[in-house]
């Protein structure tokens, strides 16, 4: 559970969520990541390790740049748990439409008394 809050706690800023879904289109340099925003490269590179720190976005070595790109381990956690609450809900309206259905009969059942 302390992953998926540090996930959404990555998630819950707009301007990462604009860097995700940049990173969504490939790979990029912090340079790169910078050029769409009117903040700092030093305020990118913080809102890059908050996503790191989620699980969201890892780093590799080329040379003297670290491209980051989107980590897929970290949008399944995400998914698996939005996964895990569709199913909940589901079941919740599955109880719903049976409880409708038993109350018409019972009326239907009432009239025809």
């Amino acid at each position: 559970m302390k992953t998926l809050n540090a996930t959404f706690f990555a998630l819950s800023d707009p301007t990462r969520r604009a860097i995700l879904a940049r990173l969504a289109l490939g790979e990029a340099t912090v340079t790169e990541l910078v050029e769409p925003f009117a903040i700092s490269q030093p305020a990118i590179s913080g809102h890059l390790k908050v996503l790191e720190s989620g699980g969201l976005i890892s780093r590799r070595i080329d040379g003297s740049k670290r491209p980051c790109r989107i980590d897929k381990k970290g949008i399944e956690v995400v998914d698996q748990w939005l996964a895990m609450m569709r199913h909940a809900l589901a079941k919740n309206y599955d109880r719903l439409d049976q409880l409708l259905t038993d109350l018409q009969h019972n009326e239907n059942d009432a009239k025809g008394d």
